[in-house]
């Protein structure tokens, strides 16, 4: 898979960034600066971090929840008892958070198993 260039972008700016935190945080432990900026300023890098994992970890489950629903509705011709389901997912894909993509792929792999099950069965 490979990611949007503006996507890559923008991470790779936000670790340059992270980068030059960690320095600083870096030389604020050589010259014993006070705990409580140093304690400031790894929030800040940690905050950071995980906003550049979020951001990969989003648009990689958007791709594989796509994916997954094109899958499953190929899979369901109009007659395989889930079509409503499907719709249904497919409908609230573009507004999902990162806590419900990670459920709705679980759910629409669900699915797309027992489709394949019908379909062996029905051949």
């Amino acid at each position: 898979m490979n990611l949007p260039k503006d996507l890559t972008k923008d991470i790779i700016t936000r670790l340059k960034s992270i980068e030059g935190q960690t320095r600083g945080l870096i030389a604020m432990l050589e010259e014993d600066k006070d705990p409580e900026k140093i304690l400031t300023q790894f929030k800040a890098v940690q905050k950071a971090l995980d906003k550049s994992h979020f951001l990969l970890l989003d648009e990689a489950y958007r791709k594989a929840l796509a994916i997954k629903i094109v899958e499953t509705m190929d899979a369901c011709p109009g007659n395989c008892g889930n079509e409503d389901r499907i719709e249904f997912i497919r409908k609230q894909f573009p507004n999902l958070e990162m806590d419900d993509l990670t459920e709705k792929m679980k759910e629409i792999a669900e699915l797309k198993k027992r489709i394949d099950a019908r379909n062996e069965q029905s051949s």
